[in-house]
């Protein structure tokens, strides 16, 4: 492995290592800043509403919206960023942001403190993930591009399931979720080792050589246009399917099918991402076998099905209910890990991050949406969360059409 890649990139294996070290850690912990609130909020909300059920429910769904309208303006912010002073800063700067703001909510003292703390903690969340997955891209060699884009894909999932190991082995009350926020500023400890020691894209600093960018007037003007429409529309539909549905399996299960088992909804969350974290590494190297959009529609196809046996066809807790819970959170969460491979196809690298995060956070738009009207769409279905699941789900039918519009990208370098 070491003559070969040696052969192939002009960094040492010391700087590649480095490069996609500092991109899964910041991944894994968005994932870990992510899974923070879902941990805490009953418990901190408690507090600061004064056990008001109505508040707690109403600022649940205002601070989780806020958290996704944070997370698509940062993808948009720190892509610009990324693309104008470099991937390696950029990335600092993102990873700095929402550890620190994620800190700061140790302090709050209403809800109105914590949505605006989330929101800002959660631009700099939906900057990182452009940021790191356009530098490992460009600096390794793309015979690795399947392998690295589902390591990154996991990392998020790894941050889920350390948060909530942490979680379960200190249960989190009324009297210690500040100190649960106060985990988030571990990440800032990450800026400094990305700022001494991990190099920048070379790809990116020749780009920029040669032709200033404009990445927002490029991403949505001339030939880059119909790759951005398309590269938002296959990175909703993973969203919408992940934030509208499968994410409420565990409420579900607290609420309706396990509600005289208090551990059923931490072991199906647990079951998810264990799923989860299998389809990321699984799902970019069936893409680098079989092709970009035929891998995409299988994911699709597979995801749709599972769904549609778990929401429609399960509804007693048991071995074969976290079985399948297993699958759904591995299908479904499988876009995660082909999204980085193929979005850097998509576009030229002095555009690549500011592509990337519009395309990849702009399906939380919809997403925050969905979660400020929870309440009224779980009453549309009579309060089932199966029927609204299950009905939801049907949104992978338009990727599965709609793929079929975008190029083929396996096989070939990444645009310059």
């Amino acid at each position: 492995m070491t003559t070969t890649l040696k052969s192939e990139s002009t960094m040492s294996n010391r700087d590649l290592t480095l490069v996609l070290l500092a991109a899964f850690l910041g991944w894994m912990f968005d994932g870990f800043e992510q899974a923070i609130f879902p941990l805490i909020s009953n418990p901190c909300l408690t507090e600061l509403t004064g056990g008001d059920k109505k508040l707690i429910g109403m600022w649940n769904g205002y601070i989780t919206a806020s958290w996704l309208l944070g997370a698509a303006s940062g993808g948009l912010v720190f892509g610009w960023l990324g693309d104008r002073i470099g991937r390696v800063r950029a990335m600092a700067l993102s990873i700095l942001t929402y550890s620190v703001f994620t800190g700061l909510g140790y302090f709050a003292q209403a809800p109105w403190h914590l949505l605006i703390l989330r929101f800002v903690a959660s631009v700099g969340m939906g900057g990182e993930w452009a940021l790191g997955v356009a530098l490992v891209m460009e600096c390794w060699p793309e015979r690795w591009r399947p392998l690295l884009a589902g390591a990154i894909g996991a990392a998020a999932n790894v941050g889920y399931l350390t948060l909530g190991v942490i979680g379960y082995v200190f249960p989190v009350r009324q009297s210690n979720w500040r100190f649960v926020l106060l985990l988030g500023i571990v990440p800032a400890l990450l800026t400094f080792i990305i700022r001494l020691f991990v190099p920048e894209s070379e790809r990116w600093k020749q780009s920029v050589k040669h032709q200033q960018a404009r990445p927002v007037r490029e991403i949505f003007s001339g030939p880059l246009r119909r790759n951005a429409i398309l590269a938002i529309i296959f990175a909703s539909v993973a969203l919408i399917g992940t934030w509208a549905s499968v994410q409420q399996i565990p409420i579900w299960v607290d609420r309706q099918v396990a509600a005289d088992n208090p551990a059923a909804k931490a072991i199906a969350q647990a079951a998810s991402a264990v799923g989860a974290i299998i389809g990321c590494l699984l799902a970019p190297l069936l893409g680098g076998r079989i092709g970009r959009r035929p891998a995409y529609f299988l994911l699709c196809l597979l995801s749709l099905a599972f769904c549609l046996i778990l929401f429609w066809g399960m509804s007693t807790f048991n071995a074969l209910f976290v079985l399948m819970v297993v699958i759904v959170g591995g299908v479904t969460a499988s876009f995660y890990g082909w999204l980085p491979l193929y979005l850097p196809e998509l576009f030229p690298t002095r555009v690549r991050a500011t592509g990337q995060g519009v395309s990849f956070n702009t399906g939380r738009i919809f997403a925050a949406i969905a979660a400020l009207n929870m309440g009224p769409i779980v009453a549309a279905y009579g309060g089932s969360y199966a029927h609204m699941c299950g009905t939801i789900v049907f949104i992978y039918v338009v990727g599965m059409i709609l793929i079929w519009l975008a190029p083929e990208t396996k096989g070939k370098p990444l645009p310059e």
